[in-house]
């Protein structure tokens, strides 16, 4: 117990804390260029900026994945996220029934300290991404892609939602014991990579600091598939295993 406490003060102390906007703060983002074929679902300027994006039409689309990433990203950033909804969409190969959503709702943590070794951006992100959910066109089958942190936000928000998948990739834990602990009816499904670094992230809960159980362990009950050797950033690299199994779920054919 000793050495976990010192692993966790260690968490604490490499980066300052994000301030969340609280409606003071005088940053102003600018809608990044975008591509032709990408529609824009929302956009807020404030702070360090909301912008949510799809490719495909959702209003129309069977079947509705959206991406939820981790940390370090922003508006500036949002690249990152919609690359990882576009590799989703092409091996996919169904442009016609799907829809891919990079949905940066929430403000993630920046770097490794207090905000992303505890669950308070992740308790706003989870109710963002619920409000974000309900509205979604009750026809489709929805699946949430959640990477990194964004596994955390997924985990708070999963006994909220109706929705077919939950996707954990590269977790640092989920705040939750056990598949039956999330309170969903969503098949859930677990990977993580062989060089990914969360690996050493302590998979304990003291209070509200660190997250809990590594949704890739066998008594977690959660589908775990094979994501390779891969690095943290790699689940979504095009011809890797993660990403064809990531494919096959968000348009039912994943068992």
């Amino acid at each position: 117990m000793p050495k976990t406490i010192a692993l966790l003060t260690a968490l604490l102390i490499l980066a300052p804390p994000v301030t969340p906007w609280t409606g003071d703060d005088t940053r102003v983002q600018v809608l990044p260029a975008l591509p032709d074929d990408v529609r824009v679902l929302h956009f807020d300027p404030r702070g360090r900026g909301r912008l949510v994006a799809a490719l495909g039409d959702p209003l129309h689309a069977k079947h509705i994945a959206v991406v939820v990433p981790g940390s370090d990203v922003d508006v500036p950033r949002f690249g990152a996220v919609l690359a990882m909804a576009r590799a989703v969409h092409q091996e996919a190969g169904r442009p016609d029934d799907l829809a891919v959503v990079a949905w940066l709702g929430y403000d993630t943590p920046e770097g490794v300290g207090v905000d992303a070794a505890t669950g308070r951006l992740a308790r706003a992100g989870a109710e963002a991404l619920t409000a974000f959910v309900r509205d979604l066109p009750p026809t489709a089958l929805v699946h949430l892609l959640c990477h990194s942190y964004g596994s955390v936000v997924c985990a708070l928000a999963a006994h909220d939602l109706d929705v077919a998948d939950i996707v954990f990739t590269g977790s640092p834990g989920v705040r939750a014991g056990s598949v039956a602990e999330l309170g969903t009816g969503a098949r859930v499904w677990a990977a993580r990579a062989g060089r990914d670094w969360t690996r050493w992230v302590p998979k304990v809960r003291l209070g509200d600091l660190g997250h809990g159980t590594d949704p890739t362990g066998a008594g977690f009950g959660a589908r775990v598939f094979d994501a390779g050797d891969g690095k943290h950033d790699e689940y979504y690299r095009a011809g890797g295993d993660s990403l064809r199994t990531i494919a096959r779920i968000v348009v039912g054919d994943a068992r």
